[in-house]
This record gives structure tokens, C-alpha cells and sequence, in this order.
């Protein structure tokens, strides 16, 4: 029987402590670096370290597409006195072709939170670097959800963050996924937003 999502999980955690210990050797660490500079820079030991959890980490990929075990973890959104459970892509995994089918099935909830979690605050568009967030309104929001496959959100006190993502879930967090992949990310606040990084 196949390993589980949390058996994976707790499998790779395991081995990044133990790399990040010394205890995992990539011997060849310094010739996979295409930058000699670089290399010298960092180490034999770091460059070990690095090589080890990325050999491991792409192991655990392998597994997952080999053996079709998600990546998705359910992720916990609390705002204003209200709660959303949704799933989402564990960053130390993949996806499978079923999670992309999930995180779609879940947009509607997580858009129905967001739009009753909104009332008086604004809209904020998180631009890419080198862009600042910018001021932004409801319907330019609501064109974005609709273009969206898949949403996600997380909030702190004051603020609610919602991820409007298409694509590789796996890449869509990343500006080089653009256009194939990517993700619009808005901030609902009371005013300015605060300098959290989303």
C-alpha cells in the first residue's frame, strides 16, 4: 500500500532535518553548480546540504506521480468570526492531475468566504516586483475570479488575502510560470495594507 500524504510529508521532514544535520552527502555537489564562484562560495558542506534535500525532494515527487498520492494538505482560513477549510499544494510537494480537479471543486467556497468576509474593506492588487500594490475595485476583482480556475486565501487580523491561480499549481506562485501559470493575488483591508508579504 502507498505511503499517505502525511506519511510523505513526515518522510521528507525527517530528511531535511537530517541533511540540514550533515548526515546526507552529495559528493558531487560542487560539479552540479554550473558557477565555480559561486560554488566556492557556499561550500562543499552547504552545496551537500542543498543537493541532498533537492535529490531527496524530487524522489518524493517521483513517488507521488508514480503512486498518484496528492500533494494537498487542508488549510485552515480564519476572518472576522468565520472559518473556511479548503485544500491546497504543500510547497514541499506536487500535484497530481486529481489535485488540479480538487482545487478547482473548491474555488466556489473559497470565493462565496471571501465575498462574505468583505464587507468595508478595500481592494488592494498585489502587483509583480517591481510593481507596488495598487489601489484596485470590486468588479476588476470579480473579472479575475471569474478568469481563475482554482482560489485560496489566508488572512491575519485585519487583513484577508485571496489567490486567484491558473495552471501548473506547482508553478503558479512563481512570476516564470507566467503566462501558462499564475496567480492574481488581491488584499481585502480596512486601509493601506500592511508590508506583509504575500
Amino acid at each position: 500500500m502507498p505511503y499517505t500524504t502525511e506519511e510523505l510529508l513526515d518522510i521528507l521532514d525527517r530528511e531535511l532535518r537530517a541533511a540540514w544535520r550533515g548526515e546526507r552527502v552529495v559528493l558531487s555537489s560542487a560539479e552540479r553548480l554550473n558557477n565555480s564562484v559561486v560554488a566556492k562560495a557556499l561550500g562543499a558542506e552547504k552545496l551537500s546540504k542543498v543537493f541532498a534535500i533537492q535529490d531527496f525532494r524530487d524522489q518524493i515527487h517521483h513517488y507521488q506521480r508514480e503512486h498518484q498520492v496528492s500533494g494537498l494538505v487542508c488549510h485552515t482560513c480564519r476572518f472576522g468570526g468565520r472559518s473556511l477549510q479548503f485544500p491546497e499544494l504543500h510547497p514541499q510537494l506536487t500535484a497530481i492531475p486529481t489535485d488540479k480537479i480538487r482545487l478547482i471543486a473548491a474555488k466556489s467556497a473559497v470565493v462565496e468566504f471571501w465575498r462574505n468576509s468583505i464587507n468595508g474593506l478595500q481592494f488592494w492588487h498585489v502587483g509583480r516586483p517591481p510593481a507596488p500594490t495598487t489601489p484596485t475595485h470590486r468588479a476588476a476583482v470579480e473579472q479575475w475570479i471569474a478568469e481563475a480556475e482554482w482560489a485560496e486565501i489566508d488572512a491575519t487580523r485585519t487583513e484577508l488575502y485571496l489567490s486567484l491561480c491558473w495552471g501548473d499549481p506547482k508553478e503558479c506562485h512563481y512570476d516564470w510560470g507566467r503566462p501558462a501559470s499564475g496567480c492574481e493575488r488581491i488584499i481585502a483591508a480596512i486601509a493601506e495594507p500592511s508590508a506583509i508579504k504575500v
